[in-house]
């Protein structure tokens, strides 16, 4: 048969080949060993790695403005927490789910605040 001679190729990751970052072949794997269909499709762990890697950029993005708003340069779980609440359709997404050492979003109810007597002049 045919030798690896000169055309001999390095194999190229799926990964690579949708320009993704998140492993296109362990979403596979896991869609297959976690027996949510008898038979899974090539294209469905492309489209489930890149819907994930999309997800954790726009969470990466927004938690790193709230650290930086914070004077921080390493992300902490409360600034993940900060960024999700802010963010009306992640915080819908995240509605059910606690963020360990998130802390809750900084909030006084208005009749709990000092009221304002007497008339200022502005």
């Amino acid at each position: 048969g045919r030798g690896k001679g000169a055309s001999a190729k390095k194999s190229v990751s799926r990964s690579a080949k949708a320009g993704l970052q998140f492993p296109v072949g362990r979403v596979a794997r896991y869609l297959k060993v976690g027996k949510y269909a008898t038979r899974v499709g090539a294209g469905a762990p492309v489209y489930m790695a890149a819907v994930l890697e999309y997800l954790c950029a726009e969470v990466l993005e927004l938690a790193g403005n709230a650290s930086r708003d914070n004077k921080k340069t390493r992300i902490v779980p409360r600034h993940i927490q900060l960024a999700v609440r802010n963010d009306e359709e992640l915080s819908k997404l995240l509605s059910e789910v606690t963020i360990a050492n998130g802390g809750v979003l900084p909030n006084i109810h208005q009749v709990l605040l000092p009221k304002k007597t007497g008339k200022e002049k502005a």
